[in-house]
């Protein structure tokens, strides 16, 4: 089963993460079919980094991939964030 799920990279105490599409048994950092974004938690400034691919996000969903919760979320501030 495919997930749409967060991929930790960076180094300690200081992550950046990259949302994709895996494969539900591979490892958290292991192999991905496709990158949809990324989310910086510890940008500089007042609002952190988010980039997402609603299009890509969307049609990996149609498709049947599960999204985490955090990846809903972020997909929820990301699309708040546009409007803004």
């Amino acid at each position: 089963m495919l997930r749409i799920r967060l991929q930790r990279f960076g180094t300690k105490n200081e992550p950046t993460f990259r949302l994709v599409v895996a494969e539900s048994a591979t490892r958290r950092d292991g192999r991905f079919v496709e990158l949809l974004g990324h989310y910086n938690p510890r940008a500089r400034g007042k609002a952190t980094e988010l980039k997402i691919d609603a299009e890509k996000y969307a049609a990996w969903v149609k498709k049947g991939a599960q999204p985490t919760d955090t990846a809903k979320a972020l997909l929820k501030r990301a699309k708040a964030a546009a409007k803004a």
